[in-house]
C-alpha cells in the first residue's frame, strides 16, 4: 500500500495497516516510514521569506526576528487604525508567483501524501492585521469592523483553495493551516466569540477545501480544548497538536480519540525538551494508546526545527523510534510492540 493510502485511512478511521508517520525534513529519521510529502508555507511573499526574518509580507505586516529562530512576529499592523480599512487591499490571491513553484515540488510526492502549508488562517491574519490587544478590544468595540476585515480574509482564501484546485487538483490531498487560540491554561477568547466571528467562516473554508476532495489539518498551539467540539463539527479532518501535556494527554485523549485524526508529537514544551529516554518513549507510547484506534486517528509527527525551540536531534530519533516500535500497535490488540 502506498504511504499516500495509509494517511488517508488513517485519517479517516478506515484502518490503515500500520501507524503513518509525517517527517517534515529531517535526515536523521530517514531509517524510519516517511509518509506524507509536505511543501512548506505556500505564502512567501514576492518581497522574500519572512515567516523567520525581517521584513514585509504581501498583506503589509511588517516582520521581526524573535528569540525562537524558526518564528517570527509581527511589529508592524497595516490597519492599526481602522481609517485604513476603507482603501486596504489584500494580496491578489491568484498571483501566479504563490503556484509556479508547487508543481514541481509535488512531482516529488513519489507516492506520498501531498500537504501543502498556509499557516495563516483567519485569527491569525486577523491580528497581524490590527495587533493582538486590538483585535481582543475590536470584537467588542468594533464587531462590524472585524466581520468585514474577516470576510476579506475569507475571499482571498477561497480564491487561494479555488486556484490551487484549478491548477493542481487531485494531485494536492491536503491542505496545513494554521491559527494559534490558546494560552498555557485556555483559549484566549470565549466560545461565544469563536461562534459568532469564526464558526461560520471557517465552514465556508473547510467546505471548499472539502469540495476539492482534500483533508483539513488544523494546527493550533495552546490549551484549546474548549473549541476542539466546534473544530470537529466545522469539518477539521486533522488536529495537529503539540503541547500534548497541556491538553491533558489521558483526558484529551478519552474525550476526543475517534472523533478527529491527530498529528501529534511527544510533548515539544516539557517532555521532549528535558530529553529523558524513557520519558519520550513513554510518552510516545501513551500517545498511541490513549490518542489512536484501532481503525486510526493518528499521525506520528516531526516538529522539524528542533535546535530552535532546545531538542537535540537525537532525541527526536528516539520518539520516532519509540513510534516505530508501536506502528502495528492495533494489528496486535494493543498487546505487543511489533
Amino acid at each position: 500500500m502506498e504511504p499516500v493510502e495509509i494517511v488517508r485511512r488513517a485519517i479517516h478511521f478506515q484502518c490503515p495497516p500500520r501507524l503513518p508517520f509525517w517527517q517534515h525534513w529531517n535526515h536523521k529519521l530517514r531509517q524510519f516510514p516517511d509518509d506524507v510529502h509536505n511543501i512548506w508555507e505556500m505564502d512567501r511573499a514576492q518581497a522574500g521569506w519572512f515567516f523567520d526574518s525581517p521584513g514585509t509580507d504581501d498583506w503589509g505586516c511588517a516582520w521581526q526576528t524573535t528569540a525562537q529562530r524558526n518564528i517570527g512576529q509581527v511589529a508592524g499592523h497595516p490597519l492599526e487604525d481602522w481609517s485604513r480599512l476603507a482603501a486596504y487591499r489584500p494580496p491578489n490571491p491568484r498571483n501566479p508567483f504563490y503556484y509556479e513553484r508547487l508543481g514541481p515540488l509535488i512531482d516529488q510526492a513519489a507516492g506520498r501524501y501531498v500537504c501543502l502549508t498556509a499557516h495563516g488562517l483567519l485569527f491569525s491574519r486577523l491580528h497581524m492585521l490590527r495587533g493582538f490587544a486590538n483585535t481582543m478590544e475590536d470584537f467588542y468595540l468594533h464587531p462590524e469592523k472585524v466581520h468585514r476585515l474577516l470576510d476579506m480574509i475569507v475571499q482571498f482564501k477561497l480564491e487561494q483553495i479555488d486556484e490551487l484546485r484549478r491548477r493542481f487538483g487531485s494531485r494536492v490531498h491536503g491542505l496545513f493551516v494554521a491559527d494559534d487560540w490558546g494560552t498555557q491554561d485556555g483559549t484566549f477568547v470565549s466560545l461565544k466569540i469563536l461562534e459568532e466571528f469564526f464558526a461560520p467562516r471557517y465552514r465556508l473554508i473547510f467546505d471548499a477545501l472539502h469540495d476539492c476532495g482534500w483533508d483539513v489539518i488544523l494546527h493550533s498551539c495552546g490549551k484549546i480544548n474548549a473549541f476542539v467540539p466546534t473544530f470537529i463539527r466545522l469539518g477539521v479532518d486533522v488536529l495537529n497538536m503539540q503541547q500534548t501535556r497541556s491538553y491533558g494527554l489521558v483526558e484529551f485523549g478519552r474525550r476526543f480519540r475517534g472523533q478527529v485524526c491527530f498529528l501529534a508529537t511527544v510533548c515539544i514544551q516539557s517532555t521532549l525538551v528535558r530529553g529523558d529516554e524513557g520519558e519520550v518513549r513513554r510518552e510516545a507510547r501513551q500517545l498511541v494508546e490513549h490518542w489512536s484506534t484501532p481503525r486510526g486517528g493518528m499521525i506520528a509527527f516531526d516538529y522539524g526545527a528542533w535546535d530552535a525551540i532546545g531538542v537535540k536531534p537525537e532525541t527526536a530519533v528516539v520518539m520516532f523510534d519509540e513510534f516505530d516500535k508501536l506502528k502495528y500497535y492495533w494489528r496486535h490488540g494493543g498487546d505487543r510492540r511489533t
